[in-house]
């Protein structure tokens, strides 16, 4: 036991405090650098979490403004959509309207190439006489008003309406003795009107005309007034009578 004893202390002896030292130094060392390794770590694992992060940020910032853009284009389709198909429609409106009116104007153009014709014809006619854009014709014999106007409107006319002095002063000069004319209040007793229904407005009565109340005719040349010479008469009594025909209406 006492040679055991001896040698615990010799081994306690040859124990080099130094070494111990450095042992806890190089502890402390390897401790410091296993925190420090884990301190870096847990860094790069945080700055990896916020570089996650930021990158879903900005992804879903690009799908947000992806989809914006892609909304925003697909309503500008629509809407240009829209617009085109309102253009082509008004397009077909005016072709359609452009066609009505070319086919108005190939009608009227017709109309007035018959109607020329008609007045070159009527105008070599010596039966007929030209003035201001109509032509007349006065029969040579008598007929009553009513008969008289059938054989105007078998010649294309009607009988005469006078709408002004100089026109008055043209049948004047035209007529042979008293004319039919076409004014009448046939319709309604005291409302004259001539042929084509118009009002009377220019007039130029007989003094004391129009007179009796049966007399629903008017013939030109009732007295010696070389103007103011129209007379009513009963439509039954015989008379020449003046025909017109416009050639532009």
């Amino acid at each position: 036991m006492v040679v055991v004893y001896y040698q615990s202390v010799d081994a306690v002896r040859g124990h080099d405090p130094n070494t111990d030292t450095e042992d806890a130094n190089i502890k402390t060392t390897l401790r410091s650098k296993k925190k420090e390794s884990h301190t870096a770590e847990s860094r790069f694992y945080r700055l990896t979490a916020v570089c996650l992060g930021l990158l879903c940020v900005l992804l879903l910032t690009a799908i947000i403004a992806l989809w914006i853009k892609l909304y925003t284009l697909m309503t500008s389709k629509e809407e240009l959509h829209t617009k085109l198909t309102i253009e082509r429609d008004q397009l077909q409106t005016s072709y359609i309207n452009l066609t009505i009116e070319r086919d108005q104007l190939h009608t009227e153009r017709d109309e007035i190439k018959k109607r020329l014709s008609e007045l070159e014809r009527n105008i070599n006619n010596p039966e007929w006489r030209y003035f201001n854009y109509s032509v007349y014709y006065i029969s040579t014999e008598s007929k009553s008003w009513n008969k008289s106007r059938e054989d105007c409107r078998e010649r294309g006319a009607d009988l005469v309406i006078i709408n002004s002095r100089e026109e008055q002063d043209f049948i004047e000069k035209l007529r042979r003795g008293q004319a039919w004319i076409g004014l009448t209040d046939s319709e309604t007793a005291k409302v004259w009107k001539w042929v084509d229904g118009s009002a009377l407005t220019t007039k130029f009565w007989r003094s004391g005309e129009p007179s009796r109340a049966d007399e629903h005719c008017v013939i030109i040349g009732g007295g010696s007034d070389p103007v103011n010479n129209w007379a009513d008469y009963p439509c039954s009594y015989l008379f020449v009578w003046i025909c017109e025909k416009r050639i532009f209406e």
